[in-house]
C-alpha cells in the first residue's frame, strides 16, 4: 500500500487518515493472529453454549434427558422437528438399551446423558446413525462438543474397569470423575493423552502428509503423541523428523482443542522448515509433499485444530 503524501505532516503518526492506513496495511499484510483463550473450535466445552455445564461427578437421572448415544464411530441424531440435526430428547426409548448410561451433565438444566449401544440395535425413525468424525460437516459445533464430552465420558468409563494396580474394581467417586479401587483404595483419574500438531512453512509452501488409510489426496498436518521426558515443541520437531524427514525451527504455539477419539488434546503449532529432503516412513505415512497456499489437496474438516491452523496461519 502507498500512503498519500498529502497524510503526512510535521505530526504525521497522530493524523487519523495516516493512521488508517497503516492499520489497513499491517491487516492485509498478516494473518488473523487470535490468543489461544479467543480460539473457539469444537469440542472445547465452550463451543457447547453457555447453558450448558459438566457435572461435577456421574450421576444416573431419571426423567428426560438429552442423549448421547454412540454405537461404533456413529452418533444417533434426528431433525423431526428442526432443519438442524440434533440429539433426541426425551425419555430414554426401548431400544436404547445401555448399561452403560450415565449422567454426565447439564443444558439448561436438564440432565444429559451418554450410553452405548449394542452393534447391532436397529435404529428406528426419525433417528438415525450420523459418522461422528466424517470428513463432511453435519453436525453443529454445538452437537459436536456435547457429543464429544460424552464419547470420552465413556472411553473412560470402559477403560477403567480394573485397577491397574490391583486388579481389583474401581467405583465412581461421587465428588468427581475419578475411580477408586475398593481393594487397594488406588484413585484413577480420566487419562488425556496429549498430541502436538504443527503447521510447517517453508516460504508460502505448506507441507502436508496423507496416511495410508485415508482418502487419495486427502492431506493434513505432521502430529504425534507426546513422549515421556518430552516438552511439546521437542514433540513438533521429532514427528516432523519422524514423518517427513525434514527438520523445523521457530516453532511457535498457538492454541489446544481437545479431540475425543478417545481421549486427547492437540497442541497446536506453527513453525519454520530449516532443512532435509522429503523421506517419509512407508509402513506410517503414505505421502509428504510441499503444496502452495492456492494449490492446497482436500483438507481436513473445519471443526479440526490442523484445518484451523491451515486457514489462519498457512497464508
Amino acid at each position: 500500500m502507498t500512503i498519500p503524501s498529502s497524510l503526512y505532516g510535521a505530526h504525521h503518526c497522530k493524523r487519523p487518515g495516516i493512521a488508517n492506513a497503516i492499520r489497513q496495511e499491517l491487516a492485509a499484510a498478516q494473518p488473523p493472529q487470535p490468543y489461544p483463550e479467543m480460539t473457539l473450535l469444537p469440542f472445547m466445552r465452550r463451543a457447547s453454549g453457555d447453558e450448558f455445564q459438566f457435572a461435577e461427578a456421574p450421576y444416573h437421572p431419571k426423567g428426560p434427558a438429552r442423549m448421547v448415544l454412540l454405537q461404533g464411530a456413529n452418533l444417533v441424531v434426528t431433525n423431526q422437528d428442526t432443519d438442524e440435526i440434533t440429539l433426541p430428547y426425551g425419555e430414554q426409548p426401548d431400544w436404547a438399551v445401555c448399561p452403560d448410561m450415565l449422567g454426565f451433565s447439564y443444558y439448561k438444566g436438564e440432565a444429559v446423558i451418554a450410553g452405548t449401544l449394542a452393534k447391532g440395535t436397529a435404529i428406528p425413525a426419525p433417528y438415525r446413525l450420523e459418522p461422528f468424525n466424517a470428513f463432511q460437516e453435519t453436525l453443529s459445533p454445538a452437537t459436536m462438543s456435547v457429543a464429544g464430552l460424552g464419547k470420552q465420558v465413556l472411553a473412560w468409563t470402559a477403560s477403567c474397569q480394573v485397577c491397574s494396580r490391583c486388579g481389583g474394581e474401581p467405583l465412581f467417586s461421587q465428588r468427581n470423575w475419578g475411580r477408586t479401587c475398593q481393594s487397594c483404595g488406588h484413585e484413577h483419574f480420566p487419562s488425556i493423552h496429549p498430541c502436538a500438531i504443527v503447521l510447517i512453512k517453508r516460504g508460502d509452501d505448506l507441507l502436508l502428509i496423507r496416511k495410508p488409510e485415508w482418502p487419495e489426496n486427502r492431506f493434513s498436518l505432521v502430529a504425534g503423541f507426546l513422549d515421556m521426558g518430552e516438552s511439546f515443541e521437542e514433540c513438533a520437531a521429532r514427528e516432523a523428523r519422524e514423518e517427513t524427514g525434514v527438520t523445523i525451527r521457530n516453532i511457535r504455539y498457538v492454541t489446544s482443542q481437545p479431540w475425543p477419539f478417545p481421549s486427547q488434546v492437540m497442541i497446536g503449532f506453527t513453525a519454520e522448515y530449516a532443512g532435509g529432503d522429503l523421506s517419509i516412513p512407508p509402513d506410517e505415512i503414505a505421502e509428504a509433499r510441499w503444496f502452495r497456499p492456492d494449490e492446497l489437496p482436500d483438507l481436513p474438516s473445519k471443526r479440526s485444530i490442523a484445518r484451523f491452523l491451515i486457514d489462519n496461519y498457512g497464508h
